[in-house]
């Protein structure tokens, strides 16, 4: 299942439940809810606030129902995965946020663009995935300047810069060229 897919289906468990949830997502997930990609992701990225037990239960629950269906969910579907993002993030990403979906019992925002983007950067970068979503954010030359100093200063490996000033080469070069 697509990632809008399962959050529609979640959002009925959890409405049957009496449960509800208001988080911030990001990752696969937030760029489908975006329309940004169209493909499935293993997970849901939820960066604030930390998922309740009773969520987080209700989530292994909700997974193994549609694993019992034949869907391929794992049981740790939603989780805070990405949560250790908030300390790394510019000053003021909370009031950048912009929402992506809202049904009867969640109601889902991610980052602003240029902090959504840092994050897919920084994962190509940092673990050589996310290249793809990041070209389907369609980043400006003026965008990836902007984000440069961010990028540079998040591993303190002394090669690190230099690696990520490659990588915003490429994907100038990827911008260039229309991919």
């Amino acid at each position: 299942m697509k990632p809008h897919e399962t959050i529609a289906l979640f959002d009925e468990y959890l409405f049957s439940k009496g449960l509800t949830l208001d988080a911030v997502v990001v990752g696969g997930s937030a760029l489908d809810l975006l329309g940004v990609i169209s493909r499935q992701t293993k997970d849901c990225d939820v960066l604030h606030p930390a998922l309740s037990d009773e969520i987080a239960a209700a989530a292994r629950e909700f997974a193994a129902e549609q694993r019992a269906r034949g869907a391929s969910l794992a049981e740790d579907w939603l989780n805070n995965g990405p949560a250790s993002l908030m300390n790394d993030l510019p000053e003021g990403w909370v009031d950048r946020l912009q929402p992506v979906w809202k049904g009867r019992a969640i109601a889902l925002q991610t980052l602003g663009r240029l902090d959504l983007l840092r994050s897919k950067m920084f994962a190509w970068c940092d673990r050589d995935i996310d290249y793809l979503d990041c070209l389907a954010l369609r980043p400006t030359m003026q965008e990836l300047a902007q984000i440069a100093p961010w990028l540079e200063a998040r591993d303190g490996n002394p090669d690190w810069p230099a690696h990520v000033r490659e990588r915003l080469a490429v994907m100038a070069e990827a911008i260039r060229d229309g991919v």
